[in-house]
């Protein structure tokens, strides 16, 4: 059969390699830029302050108030920041919470961004937002809110807690995982996301092994960026809607809760399209793949639970309405009684269903 598809590629500017995050000035020149608002979230502010101090005129100061999931009023404060500061573009140094912020900004104003990321979160490379307000979370897609130059510096992932490296790799590889069955995947697509999944199954347990492995740290950001940028150029299903479903109605940390839900989403899409998922049980030497992900996530220390996270378990019910609500494509039939039982069996870290 002669092939037939479609594929968009990110326009965005990648840069990699030890250092690079020396190159803000250059990449501001690029873009023609001379005031950067320097995002990042409190923890981070004494290494937002540095940069801003390394831009020298270039800086017109910090914002270091990210938070999680991207609450919109958050989002407003930074805004208020930005007009006073006159800013022309904002550089977001940090993780999946600080590029947030940085795409929702770029989304009100189509400022350009400058992305150092700091984990392994893979969104600095997608044009999709995802927006907190009122408990929900809902996500959109626009070119506005893709960052223009993302550069990927492995020694800035070093400091990187080891547990956090593990939830933000599997993170990663969440996004790769549904791209493989996405209903408008390509073989470019494809491609992308196994070598991501293998990059980041190998990487991750080095890193866990010794956090100062420059070049599993190095590999680790390789396959963020191909995860990520794939999960910019397909559509997303099951996994990611259970997750901003959680993350947005209980504020459960979001790297942990894509850890906890992906090998239960996949082994629940395996069962209809197990040769799409045949590369992650490949990567991972496990004839199942949902199964293999959640002992791969085991043995690296990650959380295998709701309840760790601080899901009430009141709230299975209230998640399995929100998560039938509006009707989304998915690989497999959705129907209430699994998907609770899916959220059930994630909320007691029980082994995903063969």
């Amino acid at each position: 059969m002669t092939l037939a598809f479609e594929y968009t590629g990110s326009p965005a500017k990648i840069v990699f390699g030890s250092g690079s995050r020396g190159r803000v000035r250059e990449m501001m020149d690029d873009l023609g830029c001379k005031r950067a608002l320097v995002l990042a979230t409190p923890f981070q502010k004494p290494d937002a302050e540095s940069l801003a101090e390394d831009l020298g005129g270039l800086s017109t100061g910090v914002f270091a108030n990210a938070t999680m999931h991207t609450p919109t009023d958050v989002t407003e404060q930074a805004m208020v920041v930005l007009e006073e500061a006159d800013a022309d573009c904002v550089v977001s140094l940090g993780g999946g919470s600080t590029t947030g912020l940085g795409k929702a900004i770029a989304y009100r104003t189509d400022l350009p961004q400058i992305v150092i990321p700091t984990s392994y979160a893979g969104s600095e490379v997608t044009p999709i937002l995802g927006q907190t307000e009122g408990g929900t979370k809902t996500t959109l897609s626009s070119p506005r809110a893709l960052p223009e130059v993302v550069l990927y510096d492995p020694d800035l992932t070093v400091g990187l807690p080891v547990g956090m490296s593990v939830t933000s790799g599997l993170n990663a590889i969440a996004h790769a995982a549904e791209a493989l069955y996405a209903k408008d995947r390509n073989p470019v697509s494809t491609l992308m996301a196994s070598d991501g999944i293998r990059a980041l199954v190998d990487a991750l347990p080095k890193i866990v092994e010794n956090p100062s492995d420059m070049e599993a740290r190095g590999n680790a950001l390789y396959g963020t960026w191909l995860c990520g940028s794939v999960l910019g150029t397909v559509g997303m299903a099951l996994h990611h809607k259970l997750c901003h479903t959680l993350g947005g109605a209980f504020d459960l940390p979001h790297a942990d809760t894509h850890t906890v839900i992906l090998p239960h989403a996949v082994a629940f899409n395996a069962a209809e399209v197990p040769e799409l998922l045949a590369p992650i049980a490949d990567a991972l030497g496990h004839e199942m793949p949902g199964l293999g992900l959640h002992e791969f996530a085991k043995s690296l220390g990650a959380p295998t639970t709701l309840i760790e996270l601080g899901m009430p378990e009141d709230g299975i019910d209230h998640a399995a309405d929100l998560a039938m609500a509006n009707p989304y494509w998915n690989p497999r039939k959705l129907e209430r009684p699994l998907v609770r039982r899916l959220i059930e069996k994630a909320f007691h870290g029980l082994p995903p269903a063969r």
